[in-house]
């Protein structure tokens, strides 16, 4: 079931190192208690797709904040603000862990929270919610869709902005994780999905990953040429059930 009325608005967050933060919010217009969703953008940006995915999920009865990560390299479009953050092969670890933290603390700090939050996100995205899971206390939540780099085959892909392998931080993962792949990607490949599993399996941790045939990476945006209708559509019903066992219960139209 879904919810149809939403309301959707700007907003302004606590970021890393006290910096105010500039974000997408949307949430179902209910009378219920909400649980929240932190989304973090991918590497081209906070764009149509990430302010679309947001309502999607206000249209499913969450409450959704989606920060604008490049925003101090502003003044400039989002476009722009992307283009210069990606010459400098994104932004650190940290620096959007702390911009997470403070979304977390804005969905927390609204009159209809239920208390509870999820952090979700796409490619870039993908590895920064695995990696919030990892390093960031009080989630309740984690989805992973394709993030690419959690596990680090080259040495040389680590860097001092990004100076661990998520993977290897993940016995410190302490909330249910639900992870979405397409088998044609290559980033992350079958094999690295492969590796994650079986971390995942070895400590313990609490998780379900969803692999589909014929889906490459990105397969739920549906202006791009590889959208698998079918399978997005499979994968986001997975995602929403998952999210109302872990943070829900959701809104629910009346």
């Amino acid at each position: 079931m879904s919810y149809l009325g939403m309301t959707t608005r700007m907003v302004s967050f606590a970021g890393h190192g006290g910096a105010s933060g500039e974000a997408y919010y949307a949430a179902p217009d209910a009378a219920q208690a909400l649980g929240g969703i932190v989304l973090v953008h991918h590497m081209p940006g906070w764009d149509d797709w990430t302010q679309e995915a947001a309502r999607k999920l206000a249209h499913f009865g969450f409450a959704c904040i989606a920060p604008h990560l490049y925003f101090r390299e502003g003044p400039g479009s989002p476009d722009d603000l992307a283009a210069r953050a990606r010459t400098k092969g994104g932004v650190a670890d940290d620096q959007v862990m702390g911009d997470v933290k403070g979304c977390m603390d804005f969905l927390r700090a609204q009159a209809r929270s239920n208390g509870k939050v999820a952090v979700m996100g796409f490619c870039s995205g993908g590895r920064h919610a695995y990696l919030a899971g990892c390093t960031l206390p009080g989630l309740d939540a984690v989805v992973d869709c394709w993030g690419g780099n959690v596990v680090v085959d080259d040495p040389a892909d680590l860097t001092p902005a990004r100076p661990v392998a998520p993977i290897d931080l993940t016995k410190h993962l302490a909330a249910p994780l639900i992870g979405v792949f397409g088998n044609d990607d290559q980033r992350p490949s079958p094999a690295q999905v492969d590796r994650t599993e079986q971390t995942l399996k070895q400590l313990g941790k609490a998780y379900e990953f969803h692999r589909y045939d014929g889906a490459g990476h990105g397969f739920f945006a549906a202006e791009r040429p590889g959208y698998r209708a079918e399978q997005a559509t499979d994968a986001w019903r997975k995602v929403c059930a998952f999210l109302d066992k872990t943070i829900g219960p959701r809104a629910r139209a009346s």
